[in-house]
């Protein structure tokens, strides 16, 4: 770890910026396995999946764990048994992290940032791709042994930490909208994406993270 001590995170909250589609946050590339349940082109249908995408929204805004948070919402909607979400590592992705990420990570040029890019994936669905900027040497050597040897998701391998979510950016992607009747809907690959910074309980942080949630957090059928 460089000798430069780490700042404490100064985030005013609540720090959300809903931004608008055109604005320039690095999006992952749509993950290979999206397929959703035959949802219907009703008004009905519609609306149900317009609150089913808030309410995942919210989810992942109350809660640190991105990870934990899918674990749930695969649980409550059938998606998998066990309903277990695991990292499927994306190869060739590496992404140095930027002046902008490692004064927002308040460290030093010369400090080892990793990338890992990943397939939150839970049972045959790929829920979310997650690009995440960390700082190995703020995490403990059993933690960075299992991100580099393992299909663990970053925030069960982390949790431990007992780690703080501050986020920075929410884009919602997709808007259900209204239905002019008949077929099915589509839903498109991405439906929504979230800027995050993880912060350890004394406000050093430790992660960033860019997670891209696919169509498939809606692949089961309309109730």
């Amino acid at each position: 770890m460089s000798a430069r001590p780490a700042r404490r995170l100064r985030v005013a909250l609540p720090l959300l910026a809903v931004i608008a589609a055109t604005t320039a946050i690095p999006r992952a590339e749509a993950a290979d396995l999206t397929e959703t349940a035959l949802w219907p082109n009703t008004p009905a249908a519609r609306q149900q999946a317009e609150t089913l995408l808030q309410r995942l929204n919210a989810d992942l805004l109350s809660h640190p764990s991105a990870t934990l948070t899918l674990d749930r919402w695969c649980r409550i909607h059938g998606l998998a048994s066990p309903a277990r979400v695991a990292a499927e590592p994306v190869h060739d992705a590496y992404l140095p992290p930027t002046a902008a990420q490692r004064q927002l990570l308040a460290v030093a040029p010369d400090t080892p940032v990793i990338h890992r890019r990943v397939r939150l994936r839970c049972g045959g669905y790929v829920l979310s791709e997650a690009d995440n900027w960390y700082v190995p040497s703020r995490l403990t050597p059993a933690m960075n042994h299992q991100l580099e040897t393992s299909d663990i998701a970053f925030g069960r391998a982390v949790q431990d930490l007992h780690f703080r979510r501050h986020t920075l950016a929410v884009r919602l992607l997709w808007h259900p909208g209204t239905s002019d009747g008949g077929g099915e809907m589509h839903i498109p690959a991405s439906v929504l994406q979230h800027q995050a910074v993880l912060v350890l309980p004394d406000g050093t942080p430790f992660s960033e993270v860019i997670e891209t949630y696919t169509g498939a957090v809606l692949a089961f059928p309309p109730h």
